[in-house]
């Protein structure tokens, strides 16, 4: 019997180092950086890092929930970033670098509230969590440089925690 598969979109800073952490995650089958949550389709990567379009860096992940569940990719996804600075990530600044969960369906929605409220009950940051949690938005893949960017360029890193 197959399996279906599931979607998740985040945006946790830099998109190539957001995909680089869920790229061999087992369960995951495909990853795709690319711009969501903003106004302008189609945009290029000139026109997000501007700051106008509303878009975010964002990864699309594609699982099998028989694998690696919803809530595990959370888990890599708040370990991937500081969740509590607004529009920024490490020395990447602007609205384009905002933390976001876009949630696919209710399902998502709840692991997503549930999974940021423990976190702030537990005092894992020292600062409030920012990170929105919106319905998916149409998500436009990146140019085909920015697919697997660190794999292809034998490893690297664009987060600081």
């Amino acid at each position: 019997m197959a399996t279906s598969l599931a979607k998740a979109t985040f945006a946790a800073g830099c998109f190539w180092g957001v995909e680089e952490a869920f790229r061999t995650v087992p369960g995951v089958v495909a990853t795709t950086v690319g711009y969501s949550g903003g106004q302008r389709p189609n945009p290029t990567y000139e026109e997000v890092c501007s700051g106008r379009t509303g878009h975010a860096e964002s990864l699309l992940v594609e699982y099998d929930p028989a694998r690696v569940s919803y809530e595990q990719l959370l888990d890599i996804f708040w370990n991937e970033h500081d969740p509590t600075t607004p529009n920024r990530q490490g020395p990447d600044v602007g609205t384009q670098y905002r933390s976001v969960i876009f949630f696919h369906d209710a399902a998502q929605q709840a692991a997503a509230v549930a999974s940021r409220e423990r976190l702030e009950r537990e005092g894992r940051f020292r600062r409030p969590i920012v990170t929105e949690i919106v319905p998916a938005a149409p998500f436009y893949p990146a140019e085909d440089y920015h697919q697997q960017y660190f794999f292809k360029r034998g490893g690297g890193a664009c987060h600081i925690r």
